[in-house]
């Protein structure tokens, strides 16, 4: 039926004033007079509506607003529709909270995203929003934005704002204190916070319960700060999120945003029937299965160029997928002091890193299912809050903490208990670990995907590793399942593959050595640590995924190691991965076997042991003048190179086809 266009004047509402035409302080009287609202009963709602003005849009009609208009029923039938004109958007309160929006399906246009008002019946307060349009774009996509305060350079612009989706509360050009921000529609925002000026929320409540649709520049977050000088501050913030890609806090566009004495929560939604999941970041809704993860909602997302975010005494925690991310971005700083870090659902990662970002990790606390880091490529760091690195930090990166603030702040060591794994490397990056940090893995601690990864550990403040399941790093090829677009549709691309199991012997470089150290290789260095795991490294080189060949070098200084050193054949479980096995990602057991392509270089350094628990090969072993190589209680250790037996001597250097054997 075609719709009948319907105007203001042929309905029997009250009719507020034009938002747009109102004075910036009424902002703070109308979220205060509807605070008490917010949970008034049914049956106040109704009794209200009886005596009040009511909007009614029939099947096949189609109501323009070309204003703010406020009644006490709302009734759209199926078919119905409420428009705004262009340039503008359309947003619906209930008793103050924003209601009603919903997503238009994948397949009618993702790139738009825009939301319409529900069918249904709406009773209580009802305010209908019409503002100035904010159209943020992402690639070649434009997402309409909604939002209850539009911060700008001048502060809150009132035309760009859903002056009746605040409650309580005092807001102000330069701060928010005290609202409270509610909405189960789709894709609405609670503070959006731009232009280069410096805006302060404290102690807001946050609850958005429904659908995003994309994280990677926070459509339907709770809190963005984004552009070039811009300056966000969260204090004593409560988010506690419900749905798809309905991100916390995003920070975008080389703004600084600072989260302190916060509580973030994000859990998972329900995906559109229509998504298959891709990692075309445009369409990205649900973490790619490929990393070995489920889950469709993130915490926090860090974006853009040389964007900063810290957060300080804080909990941030997802059910799945992730709690701190950096993705999309370039040269960013994430920023953890004294946090919490969680996953609360079994499955998840304390953090991603991308885009050569630096993360600093000062004084936390991991609790997650998965990882504690998935690592593209970034500099990260795990230590103690002393008092000396965290005013460096708040000087270097602007954090904003007053003397008092520091002096409060307590000095704390870093934990981290992980699921499966501390590291997952898929591209080459740094991990240093000190101080009093404290990692303990459910299995392998460092997990290396063919890649330059490097980890450093200094013990000599306590730091310790603990691997469950006895496998302190792990160098293998990629199990990481291929692509395969299986639609012309955009958000229906990267969704299927495969990774099958290599069979049979690798083949032999004529062009890697494996008995020195090269730049692409994976390395493991520990200082004052005493140490009981294996190192393996299984990469089958030759050819295989185009690696001719990757060394692990492992050096030891004022340490002991118990365990084995070893190149090694890996075998999955299962021999295919797709989808359905997902989990089977990185999953893999060990057999120590002699190098091929896979050389494994370890230096004992002074003052350290290695007490060999198994046969191992190698391809050079480097012995300090005080270093030793010893077997457990009652047996001996016996070393072979190039088959010959040979005398294991203090200050030595061995290379070639090492075999150490116990008796």
């Amino acid at each position: 039926m075609p719709h009948t266009p319907r105007t203001l004047e042929d309905v029997d509402v009250d009719v507020d004033v034009s938002y747009r035409a109102r004075p910036r302080a009424l902002l703070v009287a109308v979220a205060a007079a509807m605070a008490p609202t917010l949970l008034a009963p049914a049956t106040a709602h109704a009794a209200t509506a009886k005596a009040g003005k009511r909007i009614t849009v029939a099947s096949g009609e189609t109501l323009e607003l070309t204003e703010t208009t406020t009644a006490t029923r709302l009734t759209i039938a199926e078919g119905g529709v409420i428009t705004v004109p262009d340039g503008y958007s359309l947003s619906l309160t209930v008793n103050g909270v924003e209601t009603g929006s919903e997503l238009a399906a994948l397949t009618d246009g993702y790139g738009g995203g825009a939301t319409a008002i529900a069918a249904g019946a709406y009773r209580g307060t009802v305010v209908l929003t019409v503002a100035e349009a904010t159209e943020v774009a992402f690639s070649d996509l434009t997402f309409p934005f909604r939002q209850a305060l539009y911060v700008g350079a001048d502060g809150v612009d009132e035309a760009k704002s859903v002056p009746s989706a605040v409650l309580g509360g005092t807001v102000t050009d330069t701060a928010a204190t005290g609202v409270t921000l509610t909405s189960d529609g789709e894709a609405f925002n609670g503070v959006y916070v731009t232009g280069g000026g410096s805006y302060t929320l404290t102690n807001p409540k946050i609850a958005f319960d429904g659908n995003g649709r994309c994280d990677f520049i926070g459509y339907g977050a709770s809190v963005v700060g984004t552009g070039a000088g811009t300056t966000l501050v969260v204090d004593g913030a409560t988010i506690g999120n419900e749905g798809v890609v309905r991100t916390a806090v995003i920070a975008d566009a080389t703004a600084n945003v600072i989260v302190k004495n916060s509580t973030l929560h994000c859990a998972d939604g329900t995906l559109p029937d229509e998504y298959v999941g891709t990692g075309d970041t445009r369409y990205m809704i649900s973490v790619p299965w490929m990393l070995g993860l489920s889950g469709n909602v993130r915490t926090t997302n860090l974006l853009g160029a040389s964007t900063r975010a810290s957060y300080v005494n804080s909990t941030v925690s997802s059910e799945k997928w992730g709690a701190l991310s950096v993705d999309g971005g370039s040269y960013c700083t994430l920023t953890a002091i004294n946090s919490t870090i969680a996953n609360t659902g079994g499955e998840g990662y304390g953090s991603y890193a991308i885009g050569n970002v630096t993360e600093h990790f000062l004084g936390c606390t991991f609790d997650v299912g998965d990882y504690a880091l998935i690592h593209w490529g970034a500099s990260a760091h795990y230590g103690d809050s002393t008092k000396a690195a965290v005013a460096a930090l708040n000087d270097s990166l602007e954090i904003g903490l007053t003397a008092a603030e520091l002096s409060a702040l307590p000095v704390k060591s870093t934990t981290v208990d992980c699921g499966r794994f501390m590291v997952l490397w898929y591209a080459a990056g740094s991990v240093a670990i000190d101080g009093g940090t404290q990692v303990t893995t459910g299995e392998t601690a460092f997990m290396c995907k063919a890649v330059a990864g490097t980890v450093t550990v200094d013990g000599s403040d306590g730091a310790t590793i603990t691997a469950g399941n006895g496998v302190l790093f792990q160098l293998m090829d990629t199990d990481r399942p291929s692509s395969v677009s299986v639609s012309g549709k955009a958000w229906k691309t990267e969704t299927t593959g495969t990774y099958t199991e290599p069979t049979g012997s690798p083949t032999r470089s004529t062009t890697w050595t494996t008995t020195s150290s090269q730049s692409t290789d994976a390395k493991a260095a520990f200082t004052d640590i005493a140490l009981t795991g294996d190192f393996y490294n299984s990469v089958r080189g030759g050819g295989n995924a185009s690696l001719q060949g990757q060394n692990l070098v492992v050096s030891l200084t004022g340490s002991t190691l118990e365990g084995v050193v070893s190149a090694s054949t890996a075998q999955h479980g299962v021999s295919t991965i797709t989808s359905a096995e997902y989990r089977e990602i990185s999953e893999v057991t060990n057999t120590a076997s002699a190098v091929v392509n896979n050389g494994v270089l370890l230096t004992l350094g002074a003052g350290s042991t290695w007490t060999v628990t198994g046969t191992s090969y190698l391809s050079a072993l480097t012995l300090a003048a005080d270093a030793a190589v010893t077997a457990p209680s009652g047996k001996t250790v016996t070393l072979t190179v190039n088959g010959t037996a040979t005398t294991i001597q203090p200050g030595t250097a061995y290379t070639g086809a090492l075999t150490l054997t116990i008796n």
